[in-house]
């Protein structure tokens, strides 16, 4: 028969559909604290940022370096003396040689014009002592100032030269830490991104997990609804067929009409039941159902449609909606719609 193979396999699929949503389930939640987990790891590293900074923050103003070398400056000539030393002694010659002359000529007795020639001569060989001695003393001052002249422009050039490098490498140095710390904010900026990308690049991967884990359990749940009506289709389709069994076959015996209880031929049946009147013998009122239809216990007159005891209705007493001709002219009763149990007791 198809309808335990459809509930079977109808079942299997609604716990197989059943086990994905739980997978899937999981699935989510994990990704969802997989995901919270790096959100939070992101905003810890966006917190924990170097902060921006100016690398020339250091840079110095040299100009305090340069100095004014105009001091240095000087005018080796300004100090030149007229050599007039050459000249007193020329004067002094002179008078002397004078004096010499006159004595020379009191002593002697000589003429005047004598010792006047005497004096001249003296006299001329003294100017030219004079002037050999003053030319000497005047190119020894011009060659003194201009090797001072010589010097002070060699000091500052290299003053100068000295002060050109000092601000020079000042300068370098300063921009040397400048660009230290450029490349060094760099080089951190970079790991922190990097750092940063691949936990937002998680998060997303994260949600994406936890999106299609709910997709999947959306799926799932689909299917085990799809298979629940599977299930319900298979089992009316069933019950249907049961039902025309019995109306075309009638019911069997108790093995085929009841579900067996505790191994005995004792059990109950929600299908169709032979409820007619004129089947029954040794009928007894037993109770009263809550909604009205009384209740019997009675006996088949024959024995094929089951031995024994059995309780159940009488369909002259059901409603009619409930109850169904046999091919055979009996009356059938679906107990499913009834509140009182068809059974064997």
């Amino acid at each position: 028969m198809p309808f335990p193979f459809a509930i079977i396999g109808a079942g299997i699929s609604i716990g197989s559909s059943l086990f994905a949503a739980g997978r899937a389930r999981d699935a989510a939640a994990k990704a969802e604290g997989q995901r919270i987990q790096a959100e939070n790891t992101l905003k810890e590293l966006e917190l924990s940022r170097q902060k921006i900074i100016n690398p020339f923050r250091n840079v110095e103003n040299l100009s305090d370096m340069a100095q004014d070398l105009s001091d240095m400056i000087s005018n080796p000539f300004a100090n030149l003396g007229v050599a007039t030393s050459a000249a007193e002694i020329q004067m002094e010659q002179s008078d002397l040689a004078l004096a010499n002359t006159l004595d020379t000529l009191r002593s002697t007795g000589s003429s005047a014009g004598g010792a006047t020639a005497l004096a001249q001569a003296a006299l001329q060989s003294k100017k030219g002592v004079s002037a050999s001695i003053e030319q000497q003393e005047a190119q020894n001052e011009k060659l003194a100032a201009q090797g001072e002249q010589q010097m002070e422009r060699l000091r500052m050039g290299e003053a100068a030269r000295i002060q050109g490098i000092e601000i020079s490498e000042g300068q370098r140095i300063q921009m040397a830490e400048a660009q230290g710390e450029q490349f060094m904010f760099g080089a951190r900026e970079g790991r922190e991104m990097q750092k940063m990308n691949r936990v937002a690049g998680l998060a997303d991967r994260y949600a994406q997990q936890q999106m299609q884990a709910g997709i999947n359990e959306t799926a799932a749940y689909t299917g085990a609804i799809s298979a629940l009506g599977s299930l319900g289709a298979a089992a009316m389709g069933s019950q249907a067929s049961k039902y025309a069994a019995d109306l075309e076959f009638g019911i069997d015996d108790a093995a085929d009409a009841m579900a067996t209880s505790s191994g005995t031929s004792m059990g109950t049946y929600t299908g169709y039941g032979r409820s007619d009147r004129k089947l029954k013998q040794n009928i007894k009122l037993i109770g009263v159902s809550p909604k009205g239809l009384n209740i019997y216990a009675f006996e088949y007159i024959n024995k094929a449609f089951g031995t024994g005891t059995w309780q159940g209705v009488m369909s002259d007493e059901t409603p009619q909606n409930a109850v169904a001709k046999h091919k055979d002219g009996y009356d059938m009763v679906d107990y499913s719609m009834l509140d009182v149990t068809f059974k064997q007791i």
